[in-house]
């Protein structure tokens, strides 16, 4: 594994935990040439999944990508990044055990906002905000008012 700061190919690994569900393998590694830390993440590679986009074009299923859209929803929040990997851990669980290995986008981004909804109010109405695509406020108001009535 190489060093993420000096590129040396020689490191060491420091300390290794498994995930609850034992689907991932944590290590802290250190670097034998400049000393400094840093963790990798060993998962099983399983069949890829495919998700079908709107227009019908296919992309991989991309759990950095998938992050990055969860951690912008939830930013300037009071949610732990470790909560965001749970989370992220959990919807890419429920899409890997569908019986299809192709995933509608629309399927998965309404996986995504239930799950949000458990976890921060504001990180839903953002992210559900551009999945849906609002035009405007009134849409906003209808999405809002909505998950007032469903929370209540």
């Amino acid at each position: 594994m190489k060093c993420p700061y000096c590129n040396n190919a020689d490191t060491k690994v420091v300390d290794k935990r498994d995930s609850e569900d034992l689907s991932v393998i944590r290590r802290r590694r250190e670097c034998l040439s400049c000393q400094k830390r840093f963790t990798t993440y060993e998962r099983l590679e399983a069949i890829p999944i495919t998700i079908v986009k709107k227009d019908g074009n296919r992309e991989q299923f991309d759990r950095d990508k998938l992050m990055r859209g969860i951690i912008r929803a939830c930013e300037k929040r009071p949610v732990p990044i470790s909560e965001i990997e749970h989370l992220i851990s959990d919807i890419e669980a429920e899409v890997k055990s569908m019986d299809s290995t192709e995933i509608p986008s629309k399927k998965l981004g309404e996986i995504v906002m239930d799950k949000l909804k458990s976890l921060d109010a504001v990180a839903y109405v953002r992210f559900a905000s551009v999945y849906r695509e609002f035009k405007d406020a009134k849409q906003f108001m209808k999405e809002l008012e909505q998950y007032l009535k469903k929370s209540n």
